[in-house]
């Protein structure tokens, strides 16, 4: 069995660029959906599949402009 390492993650959106009638292109601010947490795990990718999970039932049909943020220490 591995041994566990410490991660850090966080869940950021990031909304898409808009266009108004008149063309001009525009895009809401950046927002932190999950702060950042610490979790003990073999793999980034384990830490990135529970982030996952923790994803917000409001941002479920805009996973395109989700993004997992992961570390590890």
């Amino acid at each position: 069995m591995m041994a566990q390492k410490l991660f850090e993650y966080a869940v950021l959106h990031h909304p898409k660029v808009t266009k108004d009638a008149n063309g001009n292109e525009t895009q809401g601010p950046d927002k932190l959906i999950k702060p950042p947490m610490f979790v003990m795990a073999t793999s980034d990718k384990q830490v990135a599949m529970r982030a996952a999970r923790e994803i917000p039932d409001a941002y479920l049909d805009k996973l395109d402009e989700v993004e997992i943020c992961v570390r590890p220490f």
